[in-house]
């Protein structure tokens, strides 16, 4: 992963971004249904990929992404002035789709039936076990 400092400051990535999600943007394209679920900021703190999430299902997605990629000025000057760091950096957002994943996994495994055991399928298994050992 990264160091604990980058860490710490993608954190206060998250959170601020999140705050401004709630009350300072007001762009009717924005989903208020938007949240954050990871911030990966690189090394050098020149660029921070913020990955987001909207769970209005009528909410287009892609435009959601887009206007928070037009609003990226004011999101940055509004980093520079929480955060304290020598070099404020590009947010860049990203939709993420590991929530909807998960749920089509779950979905998935939810529709695989679990075989059900008798002790006469145990020894059938057993007998051809043997049989393939003896040849």
């Amino acid at each position: 992963m990264g160091s604990t400092r980058n860490r710490r400051i993608s954190e206060e990535i998250k959170k601020v971004v999140s705050a401004l999600l709630l009350r300072g943007l007001k762009d009717p394209r924005i989903s208020k249904f938007t949240t954050v679920t990871d911030v990966k900021t690189t090394k050098d703190l020149r660029f921070t990929y913020i990955f987001i999430s909207v769970y209005d299902p009528k909410a287009n997605r892609a435009e959601t992404v887009e206007a928070l990629n037009r609003a990226k000025g004011f999101i940055r000057n509004e980093l520079g002035r929480s955060i304290d760091l020598r070099y404020t950096p590009e947010p860049i957002f990203k939709e993420d789709n590991s929530i909807e994943n998960a749920l089509h996994i779950q979905s998935l495994l939810n529709g695989v039936k679990a075989p059900e055991n008798t002790e006469e399928d145990e020894t059938e298994e057993y007998d051809y076990e043997v049989e393939q050992e003896e040849e």
